[in-house]
């Protein structure tokens, strides 16, 4: 016997969409929350958007769950009433070389199965943004934003209603396999242990501390992308959100609008050891000078310190983008477990896609 049928491991985004997923398919689901709030890590420290599936490799699974997660998620949104918008977005080119990747992003989008971007030259892309500079953009109509928390709490309520329960304050300290499911060890002064038929493991920047105590399960490279933001005083000229052509490591300092139209840009890719959320005002002149790529008549002085997050990517500096992991018993052989890892964006955008991965990962033989 064990105390609880599934637990999964962490309340951000992917956490409660899974658990909602496997508790509305009849399980009994607990999820453990070692923070006091539910999404106050990687699930709240993002730009809110809807990510349209464009960069991403074919076949890849980032490429095929957020083009599936787009979907479902503008559909879950308009069914319950979580604020958002399909507000479009503008990939710019500064100059010709970029111009040419213009062309190989609208050509990988098209492979993921997103047809709609619409190629743009210079005057067309200052008729719908006059205080833009480029030589040439990409229309992504299928880009939106969206309210994280409300979303959040719309599936945690989801998941309640279900017969599931989230529990706060509840840091995992240890995980292992014991005979008839799995045990966790539950941190802190008077800590107890817990134990479940099936885990899910969706704990973002705390899988690389859990993990090792799963034996046999392959050995992962984590690294701590730091994304910083600064916010805008004043309104911005913009109707679209706008991205330059990606770097490595992200998606280069976009602008971003949230449902109040207010302005932020961010993130930039700062490789950290340490969880530290700390945006350091020194990066401004970073900030200002790409802006003013795109943006040239930014006022000088305008940005201010907004907040940072953290990437919980697999690999660190001048590694290879890696794919999204999630490892059901095919890959570890161990019966009703599921690991995720690398769950960067488009995590937010493919949130319910992978949840029905993890619900059919996890009945794996």
């Amino acid at each position: 016997m064990t105390d609880v049928q599934t637990l999964v491991i962490g309340a951000g985004v992917v956490g409660l969409a899974s658990a909602r997923a496997l508790a509305l398919a009849g399980d009994e689901v607990m999820v453990l929350e070692r923070h006091g709030l539910i999404g106050s890590e990687t699930s709240a420290r993002n730009s809110e958007v809807i990510h349209a599936g464009i960069y991403y490799p074919k076949d890849s699974l980032k490429a095929r769950l957020c083009v599936a997660g787009r979907d479902l998620l503008y559909a879950y949104a308009a069914e319950r009433g979580v604020a958002h918008r399909r507000i479009g977005k503008l990939i710019v080119a500064a100059n010709a070389a970029q111009d040419e990747r213009l062309t190989a992003i609208a050509a990988a989008a098209a492979a993921n199965g997103v047809p709609d971007l619409t190629r743009l030259t210079r005057a067309e892309a200052l008729a719908l943004e006059p205080e833009l500079d480029c030589c040439s953009a990409l229309l992504s109509p299928s880009t939106g934003i969206i309210d994280s928390h409300a979303l959040m709490l719309a599936l945690q309520g989801d998941l309640e209603a279900a017969g599931g329960q989230v529990v706060l304050n509840t840091a995992v300290a240890a995980i292992e396999a014991v005979p008839g499911g799995y045990a966790v060890e539950i941190a802190g002064e008077g800590g107890y242990r817990l134990t479940c038929q099936r885990l899910v493991l969706s704990a973002g920047l705390g899988t690389r501390q859990l993990l090792p105590g799963l034996a046999g399960y392959p050995k992962l490279r984590f690294g701590l992308a730091k994304g910083n933001y600064f916010r805008l005083s004043g309104r911005a000229p913009f109707s679209h959100l706008i991205y330059p052509v990606p770097e490595p490591g992200g998606l280069g300092i976009h602008l971003t609008l949230d449902l109040g139209g207010q302005a932020r840009f961010g993130p930039d890719v700062e490789w950290v050891e340490t969880e530290d959320y700390r945006v350091n005002p020194a990066r401004r002149d970073l900030f200002e000078a790409s802006i003013r790529q795109y943006w040239p008549g930014l006022p000088p002085g305008a940005l201010e310190p907004d907040y940072a997050g953290i990437r919980p990517k697999l690999g660190g500096p001048g590694d290879p983008a890696e794919d999204f992991r999630i490892d059901g018993p095919a890959v570890h052989g161990a019966a009703g477990l599921v690991v995720l890892a690398g769950i960067e964006s488009p995590g937010l955008t493919s949130a319910l896609a992978i949840a029905g991965e993890v619900a059919a990962r996890i009945n794996e033989v």
